[in-house]
């Protein structure tokens, strides 16, 4: 199995592979990026030359960091009972928006607030009800003669490099009063996202995937121990492949691009408030640890900080609606 991390040592910041209980770092200088950019074929070769020449050093040593400097983040929902139970939760509405069934939904977030496992993840000034996402995470490679734009759903297959698990911090407060202006979210997702422990290469997984496509890998997540949610990855309502493909369609996808999955069923505290109609369990508070396990990638686990202490909102001006500037400096005169 390869599995491409970056990781702290000695005062120092590698890329390079784990394998078993050891990392083996890239040649000084090179990065997981360069490896997306070789594309998945070429970095396999480097892979088999860098455990074989490179010094092992001990796992339990190093501090791991996000495996690679994401491109972008398109973030799916694609889990049909995430969206029956987080639907009732944010909107107060039940059931699944015919549109959902339509094609696939993403939105961007923030690739400059990622975060590797054990870091702390801190609360963002005014919010309350600070939640997790459960997620896997297909980061896109570089495919010789392809452009990553308009791709088939085979074509995107190839473009896929390998699989990371993704936590999707939501600050649900401040996600509802923005998903009511129809546009979002934006400050309920962008403070965080986590990415790790490493990726595990495409090809390892090839073998496992049904004929439509899907990966029938468990995913779960506890909080503080305490089991909360399991699921399935096959039970996402399109595979990897066509998500990518999606993502492609007059548009591009470019190698260190990363594509989540959306919240697995259970996957996150929004949809268990929804289905039970009390905040049960509670949101999370500072110094919950939460840990999510995805069959055949790996585990994160992060720590919630302090909240930050702040008023960010600004709130509107009342404007004239003036269509010229005569008119407006008549209404101020």
């Amino acid at each position: 199995m390869v599995k491409i991390a970056r990781w702290n040592h000695d005062g120092g910041t590698y890329a390079g592979f784990v394998d078993g209980s050891s990392c083996f770092a890239l040649p000084h200088g090179q990065t997981v990026n360069e490896l997306l950019d070789a594309g998945l074929a070429t970095t396999l070769e480097i892979a088999a030359e860098t455990l074989r020449a490179a010094a092992a050093v001990p796992l339990p040593e190093v501090q791991l960091l996000v495996p690679l400097v994401p491109a972008t983040i398109r973030d799916f929902v694609a889990f049909e009972k995430h969206v029956e139970g987080v639907r009732k939760s944010i909107d107060g509405v039940a059931g699944v928006v015919t549109e959902w069934y339509e094609a696939p939904t993403f939105y961007f977030t923030n690739p400059h607030t990622v975060t590797g496992t054990g870091e702390v993840i801190g609360v963002p000034a005014g919010c309350s009800e600070l939640d997790f996402e459960t997620e896997v995470a297909a980061v896109v490679g570089h495919v010789p003669g392809s452009n990553g734009s308009n791709l088939t759903a085979a074509d995107a297959h190839r473009h896929i490099f390998g699989y990371t698990v993704l936590n999707d911090w939501s600050a649900r407060d401040l996600q509802r009063r923005e998903m009511k202006v129809s546009l979002g979210p934006c400050k309920g997702k962008d403070f965080a996202s986590t990415l790790g422990p490493w990726i595990v290469t495409a090809d390892e997984f090839e073998h496992l995937h049904d004929e439509e496509g899907f990966l029938p890998i468990s995913m779960s997540v506890e909080v503080n121990g305490q089991p909360l949610g399991q699921d399935l990855l096959s039970n996402m309502g399109w595979p990897f492949a066509e998500l990518v493909a999606y993502a492609s369609q007059d548009s591009v996808v470019r190698p260190g691009d990363v594509l989540g999955s959306g919240t697995c069923g259970s996957g996150c505290l929004a949809e268990l408030w929804g289905r039970n109609g009390t905040k049960t369990p509670p949101p999370l508070k500072t110094g919950d640890v939460v840990r999510m396990d995805v069959e055949g990638i790996g585990s994160i686990a992060n720590t919630v900080g302090e909240r930050r202490e702040a008023v960010t909102r600004v709130a509107a001006r009342s404007r004239p609606r003036n269509r010229t500037a005569g008119a407006a400096a008549r209404a101020q005169g």
